[in-house]
């Protein structure tokens, strides 16, 4: 089952925003600053939302 289709943003720059979250702790604001680094433009509540939608998926595995 393909658990990004249809998203506007590519799976790996979904799953690097939602690894830092869990690995790291950061808040949410912090992830945005370390994606805009690497030429990433998202809005923190895209991350808070990935967060609690993949989340749970992640936790699963």
């Amino acid at each position: 089952m393909n658990y990004f289709k249809g998203r506007h943003f590519q799976q790996d720059i979904i799953i690097v925003a939602v690894g830092y979250y869990f690995r790291f702790s950061l808040s949410y604001r912090d992830i945005v600053e370390l994606l805009r680094d690497r030429g990433v433009s998202v809005h923190h509540t895209t991350v808070m939302r990935w967060v609690h939608h993949y989340g749970r998926i992640f936790k699963a595995l």
